[in-house]
């Protein structure tokens, strides 16, 4: 197709956007690339967004239909496959159900508490309790958590089991009290605001030749195990309905790794955000190809969650 642009012309149009910002390069020998800024020039103005083809609806289909295992892990390796990126899926830890808490004691005045998740997820998290606890004191609170938040999330028996202990009507002995007491105050921790599922991150690494490029990415991937930063990209993804693009410097997180985000949140039955899922990859990925991918999985598993 030809515009009936000369070289000079395209030259002065090149010149234009990369006095703007739009284009950048790299180094003094490069070729011109998009920056940041004209990639969501591109995005928010230029874009034409495909449709979902019939295999990449079917094989995300696959999720709802088979639910033996976590349907979070599936719907991770479904999306990584299909975008050949990171996937990641937030999850905050009051919407989360739990299927079995245990106490186990460590030391003098400390136990380790294990959290098994109805999706499938154990955490392990380290609790103050009074000196002198005893093994059956331990079994007692443990079986106290178990019958009242077996397949319930803790927003849903708080109020009942801090009302049961203030009244002590919970049929525990004074210290069994205590240890429930230091293991709710551990599921309620508001620093504590949800976590991060990674899948696929060998994709971002499959084509990087630079050693500085591999670092960069391995930074990424450290940060996002940093608890603040969690809780920040959960907060991100979970400010606005339907799909979001961060890309590359428009985020702290991303800044510095050259890569971007693309996100949707998914809802409960009652329509309420409750999380998010999305794919890490270059600022330069397919986004026509990985927005309506991303959008139809957050689409699946509120179907899930929502039934």
């Amino acid at each position: 197709m030809s515009y009936g642009l000369s070289p000079a012309s395209i030259r002065n149009v090149m010149n234009s956007l990369e006095k703007l910002g739009y284009l950048i390069s790299p180094h003094k020998s490069a070729g011109r690339i998009p920056s940041d800024a004209g990639l969501r020039l591109f995005v928010d103005g230029l874009l034409e967004i495909g449709s979902l083809n019939n295999n990449d609806k079917m094989q995300l289909d696959k999720i709802y239909n088979n639910q033996e295992g976590s349907f979070y892990d599936e719907a991770l390796k479904s999306l990584s496959g299909l975008s050949g990126c990171a996937s990641l899926i937030a999850v905050p830890k009051t919407k989360v159900a739990f299927k079995h808490v245990e106490l186990i004691s460590m030391a003098k005045n400390k136990a380790l508490l294990v959290i098994v998740t109805e999706d499938g997820n154990v955490e392990n998290r380290l609790v103050d309790i009074p000196c002198g606890v005893t093994p059956s004191s331990l079994k007692e609170a443990s079986n106290y958590l178990n019958e009242r938040l077996n397949n319930k999330t803790i927003n849903e028996v708080k109020d009942d089991i801090i009302k049961e202990l203030n009244e002590h009507k919970s049929d525990l002995n004074e210290l069994s009290e205590k240890i429930v007491n230091a293991g709710l105050g551990s599921f309620v921790d508001n620093d504590n605001k949800g976590y991060l599922i990674l899948k696929g991150q060998a994709n971002l690494l499959e084509d990087l030749s630079l050693i500085e490029d591999v670092e960069k990415i391995k930074n990424l991937f450290s940060m996002l195990e940093v608890k603040e930063n969690i809780s920040n990209l959960i907060d991100l993804t979970n400010s606005a309905n339907g799909v979001q693009i961060f890309i590359g410097s428009e985020t702290n997180l991303f800044a510095s790794s050259g890569c971007s985000l693309v996100s949707a949140p998914y809802l409960n039955s009652k329509g309420k955000i409750v999380g998010a899922i999305g794919v890490i990859g270059p600022t330069r990925v397919n986004y026509a190809r990985i927005i309506p991918v991303v959008n139809y999985t957050a689409y699946v598993i509120s179907k899930i969650i929502g039934n």
